[in-house]
């Protein structure tokens, strides 16, 4: 069945796609930091079962290691305008439907898969979108008469410019796993419960909401936070304290992270790849343009946890 091995595969491969092409760009001087950075990347998804837990954390302290001292830079790739405008004019917004072709088919296949005997019933919805881009990346190259490799420098040439940024979601959502089992949510309950008013029920979820879009603009990943706020306040004083009904608590929870990941540059996959994309003048762009949103939905988030949580 096809599962996760699969996935690592597919990832993989394209990171040493990256950094084969990110070495024989003559036109950035940190070619090799590059080439080393998605290099390592690649060698994570590759090998990373059979180099063991060693062998990974020695890969994560030397990517650490790479980003901390300014060993990535991006190549002087000109963009063409002219056939940006080109492929404007000739197919206007049905360029869209190709990155309209990977939701589509992950939707499909998260139905039509499971009981098939091809997926890993426990991983359909991600095998799904691994075939959604596969199957999009196809659709691009036939529709739009370009070259494979065309397509896979295009990519070195954007994660170039996000960088180190781009691993931070992996990275943080492996921070949060590893702070859960080692209880840190037990010690920030132990540090916040003091301070709140006892009996006080809306102090009581306002710290659960706003903590954890505080604590997922730390991690940038409302996932990672999860596990950390929901042992610290959810579980202990929210419901079992409190007696709050959990199903809304823990949903709106995520909601109120989510809020958190709209206003940190920690969250690089949502905030600072599109800012790229867009090719915005302020790097920080999407972010500022996001807190208004985020704020307002935090506070409805809190008030509605309060009300019905608790009816």
């Amino acid at each position: 069945m096809i599962g996760l091995p699969a996935l690592y595969a597919l990832t993989g491969a394209m990171f040493a796609a990256f950094a084969v092409l990110g070495l024989r760009d003559r036109s950035n001087p940190k070619r090799i930091g590059n080439a080393a950075f998605w290099g390592l990347m690649a060698l994570s998804f590759l090998g990373g079962d059979r180099i063991g837990d060693l062998g990974n954390g020695v890969i994560v302290i030397t990517l650490a290691v790479l980003a901390g001292t300014g060993a990535l830079g991006r190549g002087s790739q000109a963009v063409d305008i002219a056939a940006q405008q080109s492929f404007a004019a000739r197919y206007g917004n049905w360029l869209f439907a190709a990155a309209l072709i990977i939701p589509a088919v992950a939707l499909i296949g998260t139905f039509a898969l499971p009981g098939t005997g091809l997926v890993d019933p426990k991983q359909v919805t991600l095998v799904s979108l691994g075939l959604g881009v596969v199957i999009a990346f196809a659709v691009c190259i036939v529709w739009l008469r370009a070259k494979p490799l065309e397509s896979l420098e295009g990519g070195r040439a954007m994660i170039d410019a996000v960088g180190w940024a781009a691993a931070l979601p992996q990275a943080l959502a492996a921070l949060g796993a590893v702070f859960a089992l080692a209880g840190v949510g037990s010690v920030v309950g132990g540090l916040i419960a003091p301070m709140l008013p006892h009996g006080v029920r809306l102090a009581a979820v306002i710290a659960y909401t706003v903590g954890m879009a505080g604590f997922t603009m730390v991690l940038g990943n409302a996932f990672a936070a999860f596990p950390v706020m929901t042992a610290a306040i959810g579980l202990p004083i929210l419901v079992n304290g409190l007696g709050g009904n959990p199903a809304p608590i823990c949903a709106l929870g995520m909601l109120s992270g989510f809020c958190g990941t709209l206003m940190t540059p920690m969250a690089a996959n949502y905030n600072i790849v599109p800012a790229t994309l867009l090719e915005l003048d302020d790097r920080y762009g999407v972010i500022k343009a996001q807190i208004m949103t985020a704020l307002p939905i935090l506070a409805v988030n809190t008030a509605l946890m309060d009300w019905l949580a608790f009816r």
